[in-house]
């Protein structure tokens, strides 16, 4: 008779209970998971209350997020929900299999051990086959699986209702050799009529990120509050929103114009809604931090603030991580003829600003080409010559040549003079073994073979090798990312962070600024997978100069010099940071003994 009760259960309706209410009723939150431990309350982020019933009315939900706005939570949720009310088997996808176990740990078995209802379908304490880290059954049917979207295994067949997809564009492209893991892991769902399908992301590029190619084709839901004057619902825009002379915060209502401080809008949250800018079966929603109850606007702005001085690649997590959208790159956008006008006379060889000098080298089949130039604060850059040596790299004198000009100095206006304080040379041409012997020796120069590699999302500078044949330090360089950065900057005005200057002659040509600007970055397919190329734009354009400046930019990560020390040296004024402010540790290769 027990028998064909619990058979019996199966079959019954999913009961009248959406999943916020669920959560408001049972769900406990473990205090070593939040500052706010206890019952969980929907109400104390109003927005949630559609983002988690979304997902019992629809088969797929996309979420294109910033952090701090409990999107883990909202994943928890949902994953208490079926265990408790609807159990079946679920699928939670992480980017690697190391942060699907810390993810379980962490936030998983405490959320199962401090919700009564969820702690009684799970024995979390014995550590069998059907409960261990990454494999949890439950109830009648259920179990929670926990995998890798790195790991082709983990991604096994199995069948699937409830697939949860966090963080998905940190997923790689290929699952091993298996392919895509977003596609392996949906193709697990097909045996399920009622199956439920939960993309959730902070973004990262625009045009390459997954998670908006999925919200473009969804509802494209904004959560928007009333007005506090007129009553219209407006969301909360980044555009709208200035603090500079003021005296705290304000956002500008898109219908009636007038501003309210943070305090005034939010008082509208609880009568907030997600307004749809199409229709789709798919339920889209995005969000920014500014809607935040664990952020404030104040907050959010210093960090912008910060993330301009440290450039494209700050702001881009800026970008991502506070207003949830993808951050557009800016390559192809930018004429070289505009960029050649503003060149200007520096009036001795070396500007003010200049701090530090470096230098990167390409090496061709007849010739060395190379560009030196300074950095200041804020990343401030100044072209200070780009050469060419001409001759056979096989051959001993043309590295004579390029070794003497590496020793000479630069002098300011005042006497003064500086040398190069790091160099790389692309050591992956034909000339490798005429590199490493160029280098070999002359690591108290800061003299360095480089790599480049192009996928995205890697490190500027990566941790040297000496797994070559000549023994020496091998450092790789992410020219994606330093490309990305390098037209950043070459965006940016006159006065700001990063700004590039460029000098009348010097070398710095028509040729010079075509080159430079020579590349875009495009999506291409290989194999059914999706990958970042950057390509010329124009065959009869070389792209040497746009090379030996990445290469000049890697060499500045490379060291990471404290800029603030040593224009204190120079008799600048410089800004401090408030006191408790983040401060950026120095970069580790100093650590490791390359010093200046």
């Amino acid at each position: 008779m027990r028998f064909l009760k619990d058979s019996a259960d199966l079959w019954l309706p999913p009961p009248d209970l959406t999943i916020s209410q669920w959560a408001d009723e049972f769900r406990r939150i473990p205090p070593e998971a939040s500052a706010e431990p206890g019952r969980w309350y929907t109400s104390r982020a109003p927005y949630q209350h559609d983002m988690l019933d979304a997902i019992c009315s629809s088969e797929r939900v996309v979420m294109m997020t910033a952090a701090q706005i409990g999107k883990t939570e909202i994943l928890l949720n949902v994953i208490g929900y079926f265990v408790d009310k609807e159990p079946s088997p679920i699928l939670f996808l992480q980017p690697t299999l190391e942060m699907g176990e810390t993810f379980s740990k962490d936030r998983l078995v405490p959320m199962i051990r401090d919700t009564p209802c969820l702690s009684a379908q799970f024995d979390i304490k014995a550590r069998t086959s059907d409960n261990n880290i990454l494999y949890k059954r439950f109830g009648k049917g259920g179990a929670i699986t926990i995998a890798g979207a790195n790991s082709p295994a983990s991604l096994a067949s199995r069948p699937i209702r409830v697939l949860l997809c966090d963080e998905v564009d940190r997923y790689p492209a290929s699952a091993g050799e298996e392919g895509d893991p977003l596609s392996l892991a949906m193709k697990r769902t097909q045996n399920f009529w009622n199956r439920k399908i939960i993309w959730v992301s902070t973004p990262t590029m625009k045009n390459i990120s997954r998670i908006e190619k999925a919200y473009d084709i969804s509802t494209q839901e904004e959560w928007c509050v009333p007005c506090p004057d007129c009553g219209e619902y407006t969301p909360y825009l980044w555009e709208n929103i200035s603090y500079k002379g003021k005296i705290e915060p304000v956002m500008e209502c898109t219908h009636c114009h007038k501003e309210f401080a943070e305090r005034e809008w939010k008082r509208g949250q609880s009568k907030g809604k997600w307004i749809a800018g199409a229709e789709s079966k798919i339920r889209g929603f995005h969000m920014n931090a500014f809607a935040s109850p664990w952020a404030s606007w104040g907050s959010l702005i210093e960090q912008y603030e910060e993330a301009e001085k440290g450039g494209d690649d700050t702001l881009k997590t800026w970008y991502n991580t506070v207003l949830g959208l993808p951050y557009e790159n800016l390559a192809g956008t930018i004429d070289a003829g505009s960029v050649e006008s503003n060149a200007e006379d520096y009036g001795a060889d070396l500007p003010d600003g200049v701090l530090v000098l470096t230098c990167g080298i390409d090496v061709q089949d007849d010739r060395l080409e190379l560009e030196v130039v300074g950095w200041g604060l804020g990343k401030e850059s100044w072209g200070i010559e780009y050469k060419i040596f001409h001759g056979d790299p096989g051959t001993a004198e043309i590295w004579n040549e390029l070794d003497e000009y590496l020793q000479r100095t630069w002098s300011y206006a005042d006497g003064e003079a500086i040398g190069i304080s790091c160099t790389c040379i692309d050591s992956a041409g034909h000339y490798t073994d005429e590199v490493y012997k160029f280098v070999k020796g002359k690591r108290a120069r800061n003299i360095y073979a480089i790599v480049g590699r192009g996928r995205f999302g890697m490190a500027c500078v990566s941790k040297p090798s000496r797994n070559n044949r000549a023994k020496i330090l091998l450092f790789t360089l992410g020219v994606t990312t330093l490309k990305s950065m390098l037209y950043s900057r070459l965006n940016a005005e006159s006065g700001q962070p990063g700004y590039c200057h460029f000098p009348k002659g010097r070398g710095y040509t028509g040729k010079y600024f075509k080159g430079l600007l020579s590349e875009r970055m495009v999506m291409r397919r290989k194999n059914g997978q999706e990958y970042i190329s950057w390509e010329v734009r124009n065959q009869h354009v070389r792209n040497e100069p746009l090379d030996c400046r990445v290469y000049a930019s890697g060499a500045l990560e490379l060291i990471n010099p404290d800029l603030k020390d040593r224009a204190k040296r120079r008799g600048m004024q410089v800004q401090e940071k408030p006191k408790g402010a983040v401060t950026r540790k120095r970069g580790g290769f100093l650590k490791r003994g390359i010093s200046l």
